[in-house]
């Protein structure tokens, strides 16, 4: 399968190969965009190619040692999960927010641009200058993705990533979240906190929550025999409570340590936020 490029009628550039679907935006001069385009297409050349030649590696648990991996793309990924190595945790948990930052730092490099940015599947890199700001619409179901808020970060803000992970998201969670959404400094660090945030939102031995070996569903999956949820069934208002206090614990170390700036936390339509005060734009209703 070819890697397909196309220009969108409203002027995004869509990339796509395999796995990876890019929309990619950015504000300036028409030769700049142009040129920055250009830039993007290029580091998208290959990449998908490169990273499955790492993935035996890419899909191992992060150790204490960064392991030496070939490809920029790669790299981001075990450095965003590196911090979490006391948890089981592997590369693969921030590949999509590793991908929209490369890409997105090809892109700019060099470039006059206003504002840019890489959406991959949700999962957002931004580049801004003063003056600029990026919104963002925020979910609480990714069963039933209707606009439930806005972010919006201002040029001003530290982040520039942002990411959402739940259990009907991508790839498989070891949580119960309906959704999590983190910003953080890059993608892929935002990446990686919300599956390691989604996983805490949970309710171990819940007769109500349906699981499997993620290897008896995907043979190939870089969980191996951890179990991963498959279906929720009925909660009451309290296990709802502690699941999202459990997820909140979690999000809450991690903002302390530096790692995000903040988080939305989303089971049955109840709706927990980290850090929100310090960035007042994330939940203004549309």
């Amino acid at each position: 399968m070819s890697v397909q490029h196309a220009l969108l009628p409203d002027g995004r550039l869509h990339l796509q190969h395999g796995p990876i679907d890019l929309v990619i935006g950015a504000d300036g001069p028409a030769r700049e965009v142009r040129l920055a385009y250009s830039q993007a297409s290029e580091a998208f050349e290959g990449l998908l190619a490169a990273l499955v030649l790492e993935l035996p590696i890419l899909r191992a648990p992060i150790g204490e040692a960064l392991p030496a991996l070939a490809h920029p793309a790669a790299r981001r990924m075990a450095a965003a999960v590196h911090p979490f190595r006391g948890l089981y945790v592997t590369p693969m948990a921030a590949v999509a927010g590793s991908v929209a930052d490369h890409v997105l730092a090809a892109l700019t490099q060099g470039r006059a641009l206003d504002k840019a940015y890489v959406n991959d599947g949700g999962d957002i890199a931004f580049h801004l200058t003063p003056g600029a700001c990026f919104r963002a619409g925020v979910v609480s179901d990714l069963r039933d993705p209707v606009l439930s808020g806005l972010a919006e970060i201002p040029y001003e803000s530290p982040v520039r990533g942002i990411a959402t992970s739940g259990r009907d998201g991508r790839s498989f969670s070891l949580g119960i979240a309906d959704s999590v959404t983190v910003l953080a400094a890059t993608a892929a660090q935002a990446d990686a906190a919300a599956t390691l945030i989604g996983n805490a939102v949970d309710l171990p031995g819940h007769p109500a929550i349906r699981r499997a070996p993620a290897r008896s569903i995907d043979p190939d999956s870089d969980l191996g025999s951890l179990s991963v949820t498959l279906k929720v069934g009925a909660l009451s208002e309290s296990e709802i409570e502690t699941a999202l206090e459990s997820g909140l614990d979690r999000a809450q170390a991690l903002r302390e340590a530096g790692h995000i700036s903040a988080a939305m936390l989303s089971l049955r339509a109840r709706v927990r936020l980290c850090g929100a005060p310090h960035i007042p734009e994330m939940l203004e209703t549309p």
